[in-house]
């Protein structure tokens, strides 16, 4: 019966195509708009690595600046607390990471200099953050404390070198610095890029990665946000790396409640600690968050986005509204045929699966229609961005064109419900006289 009734809502569409189509496109253009909205939310607000970010945390410490009322601590870590949280940690997976830029000289006279966006890491790094592996594997602890000239490549920065070629063993120069590529990302871009939001949650990866003793050994050239609240002594490099200047993102892996409780003491101890020499002298509400609350806390999902899910939920009702008066049209234009099908047997609950059935069809054209709107929106959104804006995030995938159908069916049935009980509630003896 039910492929019954959907040929029944087909042929209903091409007896009447111009207000059908009318109602497609209400239905495609609110559900199109919601979904654009949808699809932004759904990208800066979902957990980018669900299976253990509740066992991820990023510290945060308790620096202030007296002279600032109201001072928002940084959401990083100082040069000098990220190398103590390190050693205090040797026990657990953690990490502290930082960006770095650098002129990377290509093997061969086939290409020129160009800079690359690097990223200083601890060898956990990439055990923490499930990060795929193409060619190798990442570098030990042992290369961490020995400053090993040591570099893994995105699968990008590879393709380029190397022709997406297995390049381990090879050789690269960054900075007139010789590092030997030991392994190869997979196509690996989570977003948001959680592990450092501060620097911005949906630019793209790095391109080569580095043992981050090697960016105060080396003394390369570090990008991303710094926030200091004291004046280093001088201007020499030593001076800023024991400076009141956060510039370091620090996270650890807490895989169960016990461990976190330890470790939560560990840095309650360094706080108090610290306290005793002068610094971190402004308590903070909370020290350690979770992927989760990390992302929270930093804003990554702005308020702009709630307000656009309003404004677009708005535009939804609005033509919701417009198909229920548009189906109202079309069910009270059929009442003569209404009527037939009463006067053979049709009774009210067979009339309401009918057009419940055509309501859905109606939604369903109108979801699909509702995709190009929505992809439309999209392209229209990294037009705005502009071509220097990271915009590989914005797309529709699976979960988005499901959700669009679906939302498409289930609103126009339910803005259907009116005209549907209007339908079944015909006096079929009235339309028989007129037939």
């Amino acid at each position: 019966m039910f492929m019954y009734y959907v040929r029944l809502a087909a042929l209903s569409y091409r007896r009447n195509p111009i207000l059908s189509s009318l109602m497609v496109l209400a239905v495609a253009v609110g559900v199109g708009a919601y979904m654009v909205v949808f699809t932004l939310n759904y990208v800066l607000g979902g957990d980018p690595i669900p299976h253990k970010s509740d066992q991820l945390y990023h510290i945060q410490f308790d620096y202030g600046d007296p002279d600032v009322v109201d001072f928002e601590p940084p959401p990083q870590l100082t040069y000098r607390d990220a190398v103590e949280m390190l050693e205090q940690s040797n026990d657990l997976r953690r990490t502290a990471t930082s960006k770095f830029v650098a002129i990377l000289e290509p093997p061969g006279n086939d290409l020129r200099p160009f800079f690359v966006n690097g990223r200083g890491s601890s060898a956990d790094f990439f055990a923490m953050f499930d990060v795929p592996f193409q060619y190798g594997n990442a570098w030990d602890r042992a290369s961490d404390d020995g400053q090993r000239q040591v570099v893994v490549l995105s699968q990008e920065l590879n393709e380029r070198l190397f022709g997406g070629a297995d390049s381990v063993g090879e050789t690269i120069n960054m900075d007139g610095l010789v590092f030997t590529v030991i392994g190869v990302l997979d196509y690996w871009t989570p977003t948001p890029k959680f592990y450092d939001v501060n620097n911005g949650p949906i630019d793209i990866g790095e391109e080569a990665y580095i043992p981050w003793s090697l960016i105060a050994g080396q003394q390369l050239r570090r990008s991303g946000n710094t926030n200091c609240w004291a004046a280093p002594e001088n201007s020499s490099f030593e001076a800023f790396l024991n400076a009141e200047c956060a510039w370091v993102q620090f996270w650890v892996e807490l895989p169960d409640q016990q461990t976190f409780d330890r470790y939560q003491n560990l840095v309650n101890n360094y706080v108090a600690q610290q306290r005793e020499f002068g610094r971190m002298q402004f308590p903070v509400d909370k020290r350690l968050y979770d992927v989760n609350e990390w992302m929270v806390y930093n804003e990554v999902q702005p308020d702009e986005t709630r307000i656009l899910s309003a404004l677009a939920a708005m535009l939804l009702a609005v033509c919701l509204l417009n198909t229920v008066g548009l189906l109202l049209s079309k069910f009270l234009g059929k009442s003569g045929e209404i009527g037939v099908r009463q006067a053979l047997g049709a009774g009210k609950g067979s009339l309401f699966i009918q057009h419940t059935i055509e309501a859905g069809f109606i939604g369903a054209l109108g979801g699909v229609l509702g995709l190009g709107v929505a992809a439309i929106g999209l392209e229209g959104i990294k037009i705005l961005l502009g071509p220097e804006a990271p915009t590989q995030w914005i797309t529709i995938n699976f979960t988005v064109i499901a959700v669009t159908i679906l939302l498409a069916i289930v609103s126009t049935i339910i803005a259907g419900l009116y005209p549907i009980w209007r339908a079944c509630n015909i006096n079929p003896a009235i339309h028989l006289k007129t037939q």
